[in-house]
């Protein structure tokens, strides 16, 4: 039956739509593909999810090899969860980039476009699901080097310089991954994540272990934009066109940091993750200097991508801390908040693109009175802000009430006071948009100043108006999460 061969199809149906845009080439014909793909890829995850919830994690093995000779596909409760969020993101920015990606990037070879985008998707899904520790590997390469053009197709020419950089960053932390787990396989002499996590548990510690772990971390942690090791990122989400800087924000950080929760808790364990290396302490300790950091330094912004960019660095702070607490709140915070900071996020940058589509810039000075000519844009934006900060009703509220739950858990209220002071740092920039879009005046001769498409206003409003609705009903986020985290727990200690 089909059914039982969804894993499989998660990953390669968008890897098939890849060649078919080159192949079809008109241009909403390579839209198309990209839309049908997307959409299938969501509703396999969905599926794969409802199976998981109700008859517990699904193993799939790769040719009929079992594990850990052959490679495996295994689903929980936490991956499902990260499958859903890249997938469900990836069906709602299709749609906007059709409009989007012919203004910003052009109709000449706009197949190419969308082929590096289901490649980006294939990759973000494929680490999400497997299940052995190098093809997580070469599915990170093939999302890492799609990202690259993606970022470097922005019309700006510093996109170009954005990509290098992201490249020579990306390569490192990949290098670093990669060496981690070669050390990894020297001394144990399996790949499969399960089996790995038995006979690291199962020997005593050693040099080779160790030296393994901190690659990977190291490794993970360029990957994921932790601080101070998130240079490249700022740059990359300023100058990519609007839909990549959505597509991104909402999920590859996202799928990396799933990738350090998975070989913290599943592989390394409890005892040397937070007990023979001190790693919830180095952990706190950058969390919270990402929230003050980049939220500070997102106030002086001027370009409001670039704001949002830095944003995004104090919110991946917000996820790290909670797994720093090694709790079920804190870790469910962490977990919640990589669905929560998806939609937001996405929906914030997707809000930025209907602006750059009318406007043809983001910066602070040229949205004066949007507010007033594209409500509906301005107020996706708004709404999305208020979920940053963490107000009431928001899925922000969400994260950050888990994250205090934590932190007093875990008897630090120290760390759960900082948490709501670096809140009011997001009041800040956001209000600075707020101040600009309705409280200076328009332009005198408006050029573009109209509301944006309906096309880009239907994905922008999905995904703000889903961050609403989590935040008031949290039954699915909240309760997977917390089976997540409880199942990684468990499994670690």
């Amino acid at each position: 039956m089909i059914i039982e061969h969804l894993p499989a199809l998660q990953i390669v149906i968008p890897l098939i739509g890849a060649p078919a845009c080159m192949l079809v080439r008109y241009r909403d014909s390579a839209w198309a593909v990209a839309l049908v793909a997307s959409w299938i890829a969501l509703a396999i995850s969905w599926i794969l999810l409802q199976e998981v919830l109700a008859t517990g994690p699904i193993s799939y093995h790769l040719g009929g090899w079992a594990p850990p000779i052959g490679i495996e596909y295994r689903i929980d409760y936490l991956n499902a969860f990260v499958l859903l969020i890249v997938s469900g993101i990836g069906a709602v920015v299709t749609p906007f980039a059709r409009e989007s990606v012919r203004q910003e990037f052009g109709m000449r070879r706009i197949y190419m476009f969308y082929a590096a985008y289901l490649l980006c998707l294939t990759g973000l899904l494929g680490i999400a699901i497997t299940g052995d520790a190098f093809n997580l590997f070469v599915f990170l390469e093939i999302s890492s080097l799609s990202s690259y053009i993606l970022i470097a197709m922005g019309n700006d020419r510093r996109a170009l310089t954005a990509s290098y950089q992201y490249l020579v960053m990306g390569t490192i932390g990949a290098t670093f991954y990669v060496i981690g787990i070669g050390l990894l396989y020297a001394d144990t002499g399996t790949l499969n994540m399960a089996d790995l996590a038995q006979r690291i548990a199962a020997e005593p510690m050693n040099r080779t272990i160790g030296a393994a772990f901190g690659f990977i971390v190291v490794g993970l942690s360029l990957k994921l934009a932790l601080f101070p090791l998130h240079l490249w990122l700022p740059n990359a989400y300023t100058y990519a066109p609007s839909m990549v800087s959505a597509f991104l924000a909402a999920t590859a950080t996202k799928v990396a940091v799933y990738v350090l929760i998975r070989f913290l808790f599943t592989i390394f364990k409890l005892n040397l993750s937070f007990g023979i290396v001190p790693l919830a302490d180095v952990l706190l300790v950058l969390a919270v200097a990402a929230m003050f950091a980049a939220s500070t330094v997102a106030i002086f912004q001027n370009n409001i991508k670039r704001m949002l960019a830095y944003s995004s660095l104090a919110q991946i702070g917000y996820m790290i801390l909670g797994v720093s607490f090694a709790n079920v709140s804190g870790l469910t915070a962490g977990i919640v908040h990589l669905f929560n900071h998806a939609l937001t996020k996405g929906g914030m940058f997707l809000a930025l693109g209907c602006a750059m589509y009318r406007l043809g810039s983001v910066h602070i000075r040229d949205l004066a009175g949007i507010g007033r000519v594209m409500p509906w844009t301005t107020a996706a934006f708004v709404a999305g802000g208020l979920g940053l900060i963490g107000v009431p009703l928001t899925a922000g509220f969400i994260s950050k009430w888990y994250l205090v739950l934590g932190a007093i858990e875990r008897g630090w209220w120290p760390v759960a006071v900082l948490v709501v002071l670096s809140s009011l740092l997001a009041v800040v920039y956001v209000w600075r948009v707020i101040e600009a879009a309705y409280f200076q005046p328009a332009p005198t001769n408006p050029v573009r100043m109209v509301e944006a498409p309906l096309s880009m206003l239907l994905p922008t409003w999905a995904l703000i108006g889903a961050s609403i609705y989590f935040g008031l009903d949290t039954r699915l986020t909240v309760d997977i999460a917390q089976k997540a985290a409880a199942a990684l727990l468990t499994a670690a200690s």
